[in-house]
């Protein structure tokens, strides 16, 4: 009869044991739900998620159309300086080519001297110009041209 107790005993601390950890995990899940049934916590989740899917849609959407205009954006720079005559000093004659994703874009080059300055805006599509285009000019072309633009 003492083995049977002792053994019963074993067997309620085992119990009360489980219970407990139970109890434990009830109490966390319910916790901050004060008279919410289960069903009602589960439709406010369902919800909650619907309405997080609506937002990743959404901004998906906005990311597609951001990624199809920031193809027409400036994103590579080719700059050249250069001394345009030999009676000016330093390099203060450039030319810059301001290309977008699909190599669309301008060279603007400015030409200094003593006496004046000029500055030329020249077309380019798919990384040519239909003007004439000097070396400097070429060159920068080229550098932007060869630029990635990866994110």
């Amino acid at each position: 009869m003492t083995v049977l107790i002792l053994a019963a005993l074993i067997v309620f601390i085992n119990i009360n044991i489980k219970l407990a950890k139970m109890n434990k995990r009830y109490r966390k899940m319910m916790r901050g739900m004060e008279g919410t049934n289960l069903e009602q916590l589960l439709m406010a989740h369902i919800d909650e998620v619907h309405q997080v899917l609506d937002k990743v849609d959404h901004l998906s959407a906005e990311y597609k159309r951001l990624d199809r205009r920031s193809a027409f954006c400036i994103q590579k720079l080719g700059v050249v300086r250069f001394n345009a005559f030999e009676d000016t000093g330093s390099d203060l004659s450039f030319a810059v080519a301001l290309l977008d994703g699909n190599n669309d874009g301008v060279v603007i080059s400015s030409i200094f001297g003593r006496s004046e300055s000029r500055s030329y805006g020249k077309p380019v599509l798919g990384g040519q110009s239909v003007y004439f285009l000097t070396e400097e000019e070429k060159q920068a072309l080229g550098k932007a041209c060869a630029k990635k633009f990866d994110i």
